[in-house]
């Protein structure tokens, strides 16, 4: 597969729903000090401000959510369950709270790991809080166009929000169909770019 451009500002500069749907098939580099690491994106899920109860923002500005708050095209990472990184890519303008969780990816290269959950996501390409709010238009930690058209997308309710009353059953997961769902994902309707 061979490299896109460099994604810059204005791409992450919208609302999270048109993100999270565009970044199926982007690929996405990890620069450590000894070598480069390179997976193209599968899945994500919108989380569209602090009107919706399954967004961090939904609470209010706290220290832990303060970066989504800021510029698009900063990486939100925190932790859950006490032991799993989620990688999130900030969304929109200053003060409007969206981000995109990136749920899965294919590693690239003849790399040979499991990247397919939010969890083992951040584990493999080693992303931590330590790159909570790195510019995702930098060098350590940044997005590459897609190398080819525009995939066919599923689109589904998001996993794992039950908490969230209504947005709970809200369209907003993103899934690249030639990948397909994984076992125990809620079914969606295909979505043609």
């Amino acid at each position: 597969m061979s490299p896109g451009r460099k994604l810059n500002l204005a791409f992450f500069q919208r609302p999270a729903i048109d993100l999270a749907r565009d970044l199926i098939g982007t690929v996405l580099v990890r620069r450590l000090a000894d070598r480069v690491l390179r997976a193209r994106i599968v899945e994500t899920e919108a989380y569209v401000g602090a009107h919706d109860k399954a967004c961090h923002a939904y609470k209010g500005r706290t220290r832990r959510t303060e970066v989504m708050f800021g510029p698009a095209g900063r990486a939100y990472v925190y932790l859950i369950y006490g032991m799993y990184d989620m990688f999130n890519i900030v969304a929109s303008t200053v003060d409007d709270p969206q981000a995109v969780l990136v749920r899965g990816a294919i590693p690239l290269d003849d790399w040979q790991i499991d990247l397919s959950g939010p969890g083992k996501l951040a584990r493999g390409l080693a992303i931590t809080r330590e790159l909570n709010g790195c510019d995702l238009t930098g060098k350590e930690l940044h997005l590459q166009s897609r190398p080819a058209g525009p995939p066919d997308i599923l689109v589904t309710p998001r996993i794992g929000i039950d908490y969230a009353e209504e947005w709970k059953d809200s369209l907003l997961r993103f899934v690249d169909a030639a990948v397909g769902q994984r076992p125990g994902s809620r079914h969606g309707t295909k979505l043609k770019l």
